[in-house]
């Protein structure tokens, strides 16, 4: 496509030469012609960009090799001046460029295109006759050739233009790839990273690996632990086992980008086609597929499970939901947890959106696409933070206000202090780490446009492309700001093992690796646990001589009490056990059904007199006996 400032009229057109730094392309001037086809021409002189708009000589001579074939042979006594004044047209003093004329062009195309033909040389679009002016000259014209005086006006000397990016040749792909970078097609970023040097780079791949091993131990230890006592995380902190299991896969597939650094996130050097390793983009390379679809359904479900762990805190606190009423919605929460994040992760793949990372040697997206940065990962992350930090602070005032305002014993009055207490300290751990990656990654989108700039000022001359110009501000990244952003990715997995940090995790694990396990170990506990202290309301409603009946955990739905599962394992307790009298011997008179009988009874009788006081006792105490395990 020929310059817009080039006029296709027959008279020549000019394009006014501008005053630039030495080695510098941003602006117009004349230069030396070094093309080795268009040596001993009547001008010694050209300009660059040419009517080609290939940008320096360089790129230009290799866009010329098709054609030497045929220039050698002599197919056309014309094509030669033809190729010339299009690759390396005539520049004077004054700048005056004139085009080619069309019977010129005509000619050397009609004479050349059997030739060309054999040697499978198609004459390029954008060197169409049609383009040309109507004209019958020799080129250069006699006009061309003439150096005067200096024109008076200074200012008709300077053209202002900046060129944007072009995709240098050590850079660019194959177009069926559909590779982009910086705006420009068929091109990708150089690897391993634009903006570090091998030292730096060496740095923080080590840092990163570290840091991986670090949070695979914590979360697999988490999830291990659960293994062993299946029974003892039950809703509303079994989200946290997920979220943990969503933590091993992120930190598993940074330790493995560690381990090929990038094998996978980069394509291989090219020397026969002048190609640099460049970042690999879409879905063609299966291994960095695979990479980027672990990597980025897993941190948004573990994001989502996070959600998912304040809803059940939520519905503990507020309508004061039991363990079983919370887990009846288990294939809800799962359906959510892996159902979005698996939907973002096949749009992307639809949208051929990865990227590699050439520095931690994984894949992701919005590494170089502001926009998928900005839709599929601030966007979800900024929704989940939203949702989950407003049922957190709701569910810790619902506690607050339970602790407050209802009578519960001093020791039921300490625990659920230090749960209140264990559950703040779980969600700083979590969000101090997910707010700083989204500060990281605001900071990168915001700063990224500069970034670029800088480096094409940086490594313009280098590759042999267009100087941004009028550059007002510069700047690179500070590795600070990179060793933040991947620790703070994989700490956020780590709160996990604060969860099952506790005595009662070492003797599970002491008794596990001494093959000691215990049986039934979740029934047993709770009947243990709930068997502490009698019901408030039954100490105080009790008839004489009447046994008390000790609750197993209740479950409750919409604010209402459902003691169904209570009064069952109450009956159950004195269908394993004999009822002793009061002078401690078995009695063998009372009947399973007389002793269902009597408990039921009491049961009807106990709803029939507790008023709305004690009532909101039963519940508080139920929802405490659901965190006591």
């Amino acid at each position: 496509q020929l310059p817009a400032n080039v006029k296709t009229g027959r008279k020549s057109s000019t394009i006014p030469h501008c005053i630039c730094s030495q080695g510098s392309h941003s602006e117009f001037t004349c230069e030396p012609i070094r093309l080795r086809m268009c040596q001993d021409l009547p001008y010694n002189t050209t300009f660059m960009p040419n009517l080609l708009n290939h940008y320096d000589q360089q790129t230009a001579a290799l866009a010329m090799e098709p054609f030497h074939p045929m220039v050698n042979l002599v197919c056309s006594a014309d094509l030669r001046m033809f190729l010339c004044a299009l690759y390396a047209p005539v520049c004077t003093v004054y700048g005056h460029v004139s085009m080619p004329c069309r019977s010129l062009c005509q000619r050397a195309k009609d004479e050349c295109h059997k030739l060309m033909e054999i040697f499978g040389v198609a004459w390029p679009d954008d060197m169409e006759c049609s383009r040309f002016p109507d004209c019958d000259e020799p080129y250069p014209r006699a006009e061309d050739l003439l150096t005067g005086s200096e024109p008076t006006d200074q200012s008709s000397m300077t053209v202002q233009r900046d060129y944007g990016f072009w995709c240098p040749r050590e850079l660019k792909v194959d177009p069926d790839l559909g590779y982009t970078f910086m705006g420009r097609k068929d091109c990708s970023a150089p690897c391993p990273s634009m903006f570090f040097n091998q030292q730096e780079l060496t740095f923080i791949r080590y840092f990163i690996g570290v840091v991986s091993i670090v949070c695979l131990s914590a979360t697999l230890f988490t999830f291990l632990t659960f293994l062993i006592d299946v029974t003892r995380f039950r809703y509303p902190e079994r989200p946290i086992i997920f979220y943990a299991v969503c933590y091993v896969m992120v930190s598993l597939v940074f330790f493995l980008g560690f381990l090929l650094e990038g094998r996978v996130a980069c394509n291989p050097v090219s020397p026969s086609q002048f190609r640099a390793s460049t970042i690999t983009q879409g879905s063609h390379n299966k291994a960095c597929t695979l990479f980027f679809m672990v990597l980025y359904f897993f941190t948004m479900a573990g994001s989502v499970w996070w959600v998912i762990l304040t809803i059940t805190w939520f519905l503990a606190a507020v309508p004061k939901w039991g363990s079983e009423a919370i887990e009846k919605k288990a294939l809800l929460f799962h359906a959510i947890a892996w159902g979005l994040p698996g939907a973002l992760t096949v749009t992307l793949l639809a949208l051929n959106k990865i990227e590699g990372d050439g520095i931690s040697g994984v894949c992701f997206i919005g590494l170089y696409d502001i926009d998928a940065l900005r839709w599929f990962v601030l966007a979800p992350l900024c929704v989940n933070v939203a949702v989950g930090v407003s049922l957190l602070l709701v569910g810790i005032v619902a506690l607050n206000r339970v602790r407050m305002e209802i009578p519960l014993e001093k020791e039921n009055q300490t625990k659920l202090v230090k749960f209140m207490i264990r559950m703040g300290v779980f969600s700083v751990l979590y969000l101090a780490p997910l707010f700083t990656v989204i500060g990281c990654y605001i900071y990168e989108h915001t700063y990224r446009k500069i970034w670029e700039k800088t480096w094409m000022e940086n490594n313009c001359r280098r590759y042999h492309i267009p100087c941004p110009y009028k550059v007002e501000e510069t700047s690179r990244p500070a590795m600070v700001l990179f060793l933040i952003k991947y620790l703070m990715m994989l700490v956020v997995g780590i709160p996990s093992v604060f969860w099952v940090g506790s005595k009662k995790t070492c003797f599970e694990w002491a008794s596990f690796l001494h093959g000691r396990r215990r049986k039934d170990s979740g029934v047993n506990e709770s009947r243990q646990v709930l068997q502490e202290q009698p019901d408030f309301a039954q100490s105080l409603l009790r008839e004489p001589n009447t046994p008390i009946v000790r609750k197993s955990r209740g479950t409750s739905t919409q604010g209402t009490s459902t003691h169904a599962s209570s009064t069952h394992l109450a009956v159950l307790d004195d269908l394993d056990e004999p009822v002793r009298t009061h002078h401690g011997h078995p009695s063998s008179t009372r009947s399973k059904a007389s002793s269902v009988h009597s408990k039921a009874s009491y049961h009807g009788s106990l709803r029939r007199t507790r008023d709305d006081r004690r009532c909101e006792s039963i519940e508080a105490q139920l929802f405490f006996h659901c965190f006591s395990s």
